[in-house]
């Protein structure tokens, strides 16, 4: 409760500053491509509209079609976490005319895939009948998979078929006309209707609904593509065997959920489900998974795609829970028993039929596949559900579709946030701690052994929760947007998307004023926690460790500040080649993929954490361009809370030889702009064992305490000799 009220105080003073709605993406490739490279004949756009936002393709001055971007009207988020921007044309017969992969951030694609394969793959869809693909679900064509990047095409897909759905109905393309508001009998779920206990009354009656597929069916799939290659790579097995058996059921209905689920697998799925959301459990056993290995890289099964009339609906691994067994009586073994929740945003309608689309692949070279797709329908039977009344819209709901586009933004973004209030709450505990022991310094660092597991923990938390699983990992990128974004006008939207990555600048921002860049390089960044921890377990394996000149190193420092200004002034020009020459930065590699990419990007994070175990931190010191831009503002620092004493540099230089990045200079100062605040200078300066000064100190206590007391009159008060007996 309390992190909703925080935020709708704080959000409207951030949102402010926020544009009413995120502006369409059309007009800026409407620019970028001309009318007959999107359409055979065309030669100019006419005037965009605005509702919805689409551009009259023109041919000699007549209307020939319809341009649009697949963005503006549906999610088209891949991999790389950033939309992927398609430019489609579509007739006045609702055919697919045009389409022009025009951006995206895609690593693979980037990187991997030849950019004709692309082309070729969006040719394609040229033709495309949308109409067909209306009354079909969206599977009246094949999907051209190119092998390496599944997930990409799909997605691709996906955002062709359902926002070209989108714009025919708005505009009546085909005949197609937006879906007119029922008028038949309404249905909700039953939660009182029951289920039958045993498996075969569940299969019998609809509850549980069956996909089987055998060898010799799937043979004759691929043998009906005509490519003699999959003929040539036939499954040998005998054609009876088992190629999948698939069975589903909707177990948000809690009688189906106990049934299949148990009562208290049940019990919990029931208590977790938000409100107008949604589970399917699917089982399977044969030769083929259904889930396949494409998660476990990616995050997201590519196997499987829930499709119901437009809506359609890709797992990832958050939505997805293995189970342990089925309860209900009768039920045969399976190899695969997993749980799928649907997010409560996607249009889902649960008393309606949908189906679960299988893609099922073959090899048919070292690189090369080839995909066929079979589905398994689903529809709810009668008997767990009951009639509804259509109810007059509530005032509450009136307020919500005419509010201003600023409190829509503040639901938004309060909703996304309040999404993520677990990882949002461990992120600020971090950020707590981390304060009290810049603080409270003195007392943190004076157990040496305490302290140094204490940072190798903190470390680890970093790298493991911000970095691997929360993807929280600060970027060079992350500043020329904000750059960009304050030269072409001044926008939240971006950075509120990401509550961690908004709170971890918000508190760069500040630490920057109190310690310098040494908060986050040396302690919140997941790649330096890294670099940091593998140089710890190379000391422990005894690997040497290396110590460059001090004329070197210090001529070295310069390169990251050259590597940050020559990516800030391509950013000028193109943000978008600035993005492709960022990749001097390994975090994308290292934190964000996992080391899942291509292997030249894969060496490079390699040997620089290589060298690390060398030179602790080589990509720190001398490269960072992250780095590079925090050091330059850190130089307004309000404070110096780095202790010294005056011996430090003339004639002690433990400090200086300790130093993990080499920060001090050897006339003792500590140099600002390099300085991680790792606070091992804090360590020995209250060391008893390697601080000369402090060894000094107690030395002279000891002398004192040794000496022989005095008597009141400043005399030695030697014990008088005792008489002889």
């Amino acid at each position: 409760m309390i992190l909703p009220r925080l935020l709708s105080l704080l959000l409207p003073l951030v949102l402010a500053a926020l544009p009413a709605l995120a502006e369409p993406v059309l007009p800026q490739f409407l620019d970028k491509v001309p009318a007959g490279d999107l359409v055979s004949g065309a030669d100019s756009y006419g005037p965009m509209q605005d509702d919805p936002p689409v551009a009259p393709v023109l041919k000699g001055g007549e209307v020939v079609g319809w341009a649009f971007v697949t963005s503006d009207f549906v999610s088209t988020t891949g991999y790389s976490g950033k939309p992927i921007h398609t430019l489609v044309a579509v007739d006045l017969d609702a055919h697919v005319t045009g389409v022009k992969l025009v951006k995206h951030s895609e690593p693979i694609v980037l990187i991997g895939i030849p950019q004709a394969k692309m082309d070729a793959m969006a040719a394609g869809y040229i033709g495309l009948d949308l109409v067909a693909e209306a009354q079909s679900g969206g599977t009246a064509h094949d999907v051209d998979i190119i092998s390496g990047a599944t997930v990409t095409v799909m997605v691709i897909d996906d955002s062709i078929v359902r926002a070209g759905l989108k714009v025919a109905r708005a505009l009546g393309l085909g005949g197609l006309a937006p879906d007119a508001a029922p008028t038949g009998p309404q249905f909700e779920l039953n939660p009182d209707a029951p289920a039958a206990p045993d498996w075969m009354t569940l299969e019998g009656d609809g509850s549980l609904r069956r996909l089987s597929l055998d060898v010799g069916q799937v043979n004759a799939a691929f043998a009906a593509l005509g490519d003699d290659r999959a003929t040539e790579r036939a499954l040998t097995e005998a054609p009876e065997t088992t190629f999948i058996e698939m069975q589903t059921a909707l177990v948000s209905h809690p009688a189906i959920a106990r049934a299949i689920l148990g009562e208290g697998e049940a019990a919990n799925l029931m208590g977790s489900l938000k409100p107008g959301e949604h589970a399917i459990a699917i089982m399977g056993r044969g030769i083929y998974s259904f889930k396949g290995s494409g998660y476990v890289r990616g995050g997201i099964f590519d196997r499987i795609v829930l499709i119901q009339d437009d809506v359609s609906v890709r797992f990832r691994d958050k939505m997805h829970k293995r189970l342990v067994a089925v309860a209900a009586e009768g039920a045969p073994e399976f190899t695969e028993t997993d749980l799928f929740r649907i997010p409560p945003d996607v249009g889902f309608d649960p008393t309606k039929p949908f189906r679960i689309q299988l893609l099922v692949q073959r090899e048919v070279g070292p690189i090369e596949k080839l995909f066929t797709t079979f589905d398994l329908g689903y529809q709810l039977p009668q008997q767990y559900l009951r009639a509804v009344a259509p109810e007059p819209v509530p005032e509450a709901v009136a307020e919500v579709t005419t509010q201003d586009e600023t409190a829509a933004h503040q639901a938004l973004w309060m909703r996304i946030w309040s999404d993520k209030r677990v990882e949002i709450t461990l992120t600020a505990a971090l950020l707590a701690v981390l304060t009290l022991v810049f603080f409270f310094q003195g007392l943190a660092t004076r157990n040496a052994r305490a302290f140094f597991w204490f940072r190798m923990g903190f470390l680890t938390v970093v790298l493991v929760f911000l970095g691997w699983y929360a993807n929280a990992q600060l970027s060079v990128v992350n500043l020329m947007a904000l750059f960009g974004a304050l030269v072409s006008g001044f926008s939240w939207q971006a950075f509120l998307l990401d509550p961690l990555t908004f709170i971890l600048w918000f508190s760069v921002a500040a630490a920057l004023l109190f310690w310098g860049r040494g908060a986050y390089c040396g302690w919140l960044c997941p790649f330096g926690a890294l670099q940091e921890l593998t140089n710890r377990i190379a000391r422990a394996l005894h690997i040497p460790q290396w110590t460059l000149p001090w004329g070197l190193h210090e001529r070295l420092w310069p390169l990251k500040y050259m590597i940050f200004l020559g990516l800030f002034g391509v950013s000028l020009m193109s943000i978008e080649q600035a993005e492709h020459l960022a990749e001097v930065e390994p975090f994308k590699t290292a934190i964000v993929l996992k080391f899942v990419r291509a292997w030249p990007f894969v060496a490079y994070a390699l040997a620089l954490l290589a060298a690390g175990l060398f030179v602790e931190r080589f990509y720190c010191r001398y490269l960072c361009p992250l780095g590079a831009a925090l050091a330059i503002p850190a130089r307004m620092r309000m404070f110096d809370w780095l202790k010294r004493y005056r011996e430090c540099g003339n004639p002690c230089q433990t400090c200086a030889h300790e130093c993990p990045v080499q920060s001090i200079h050897p006339t003792g100062e500590i140099n600002p702009n390099e300085c991680i605040n790792c606070l091992h200078c804090q360590v020995l300066y209250q060391s008893t064992t390697k601080c000369p000064v402090v060894i000094k100190k107690l030395k002279r206590r000891e002398t004192a305490a040794a000496s022989p007391a005095r008597d009141l009159s400043g005399h030695p008060n030697h014990k008088q000799p005792q008489p002889a007996e």
